[in-house]
């Protein structure tokens, strides 16, 4: 693979794992250093070899680094865990246009006990709820192909998310998949060792997960596309009334 990336530095996963005991204000910022050096730095890096990465195969999926990146201080307002910092760092990658985890998307983290990567949609309002749960009563058998997909199935296994009980008003209880349809968000989920984020291996491993999940985020993506575009010409109608 042309391009790489070397890996974090050790100092960087050190780092998050003495966070996860000195969780404050004052720890961290004797240490902001280190922080910006071993972690911070280094992924940016990352998402970049990622971008020239995805460029090449899912374009649409290119994105900013100011906008992949999650910030790295939690929003404590509406937490009872009030720890002012995240104890991993993560990136996400979605087509511009689409709502960030409202849509499918592609996304990693690193943390002291993981190097993990996801792919799908983690949380969806309600029209797009809607929208994907049409899509995949009309294409059901469209995504059973590619769950089946054996390099999806060998790097993730199987699709994780929240459901109701029942299968949500408007659709039949018996559908082919009932199963699909009650679930709130749609998602696949591994962990890899940590220790594989401070070698070149880790870009690699990524780029393999996310050509191997990249189907399952196009084709969640389809309605939202569609809803989007509608969206446009409801507006656009509107300004015509």
């Amino acid at each position: 693979m042309a391009a790489g990336f070397p890996g974090f530095p050790k100092e960087g996963l050190s780092f998050l794992r003495s966070l996860k005991r000195n969780n404050n204000r004052e720890w961290f910022q004797a240490r902001k250093h280190i922080y910006e050096e071993s972690l911070r730095k280094p992924l940016v890096a990352l998402v970049e070899a990622l971008n020239a990465e995805l460029a090449r195969w899912a374009p649409a999926y290119v994105t900013d680094p100011a906008k992949a990146i999650y910030r790295f201080y939690r929003d404590t307002r509406f937490s009872s865990d009030k720890t002012p910092y995240k104890t991993h760092v993560a990136a996400i990658f979605l087509p511009r246009g689409l709502e960030k985890h409202g849509c499918g998307s592609l996304y990693f983290e690193i943390a002291p006990a993981h190097a993990g990567v996801a792919a799908g949609i983690y949380m969806p309002g309600p029209e797009q709820l809607l929208a994907v749960r049409r899509h995949i009563a009309e294409n059901h058998e469209r995504l059973r192909k590619i769950l089946a997909g054996k390099k999806l199935r060998s790097l993730f296994g199987e699709l994780y998310g929240d459901a109701l009980t029942r299968v949500p008003k408007g659709f039949p209880a018996d559908h082919p998949a009932a199963e699909w349809l009650k679930m709130k968000q749609w998602y696949l989920w591994t962990e890899m060792p940590p220790a594989l984020a401070v070698t070149p291996k880790l870009f690699g491993e990524i780029v393999r997960r996310f050509r191997a999940a990249l189907p399952l985020a196009d084709f969640l993506n389809e309605p939202l596309w569609a809803l989007r575009e509608q969206s446009k010409r409801d507006l656009i109608a509107s300004l015509w009334r």
